[in-house]
């Protein structure tokens, strides 16, 4: 197994019902600056005229995290399917993680004392064999699309297949697992909507690199720390 998510960035509506689902699912501490996942906004144009693009985001749990590199305690760590865990119990609170995570993805939970961020629900419902997570289950419109990058038959699979994609930051060299799908009818859309310089994959593209990252850090995956 190896878990990831792909975005429809282009059909989401900020409404806000993943961000109220996953504090529900995982009991996030309140306060907007207390969030696992959000939708940043940039402004763009076509031909003159502007427009809002949204693009929701979170922990990209990257293939070849440098989080858990510079974690002196071990509390940043892969769990099974390469998904990357927070253990506040361990946590001290240096920071260093917040400092290498280059989508600023991470938080401090002032409940715990300690660093939050998403964790695909792995705790809540992934250990219990559920294939969704809380922000895909109760999205309106369907942006988000959690799967298992190895079962070639899974619905994540069959899209990454059929669309092209991005990743964020791919310069960083983290190998990132949250795949931005280019909306597929509206070209002119999904080229004003990525940044210059942005690498466009199909997945036999992609597919390489993730295994490249895989094969270097599964030996570090464990199953999920007391």
């Amino acid at each position: 197994m190896n878990f990831a998510m792909a975005l429809d960035y282009q059909s989401c509506i900020d409404c806000k019902a993943c961000e109220v689902a996953c504090k529900e699912e995982n009991g996030v501490q309140l306060g907007a600056d207390k969030q696992r996942i959000w939708v940043s906004q940039s402004e763009k144009s076509i031909f003159g005229e502007p427009f809002v693009a949204l693009h929701p985001s979170q922990c990209n749990h990257c293939q070849d995290a440098p989080c858990v590199d510079v974690c002196p305690t071990g509390s940043s760590y892969f769990a099974l399917g390469g998904i990357v865990m927070t253990n506040k119990d361990t946590c001290i609170l240096c920071k260093g993680c917040m400092e290498a995570c280059p989508y600023d993805a991470r938080f401090v939970d002032d409940t715990h004392v300690a660093v939050d961020k998403c964790t695909f629900c792995y705790d809540t419902r992934i250990v219990n064999g559920e294939m969704t997570t809380a922000c895909q289950a109760t999205c309106p419109t369907k942006v988000r699309l959690f799967g298992d990058l190895d079962d070639e038959e899974g619905e994540l699979i069959q899209m990454l297949n059929k669309r092209k994609f991005y990743v964020l930051k791919e310069d960083e060299g983290t190998v990132p697992k949250l795949f931005y799908m280019l909306p597929e009818h509206d070209k002119n859309y999904a080229m004003n909507s990525v940044d210059e310089g942005t690498n466009i994959y199909t997945w036999d593209e992609f597919k390489p690199i993730i295994e490249m990252a895989k094969a270097k850090r599964k030996p570090q995956w464990q199953a999920m720390q007391e």
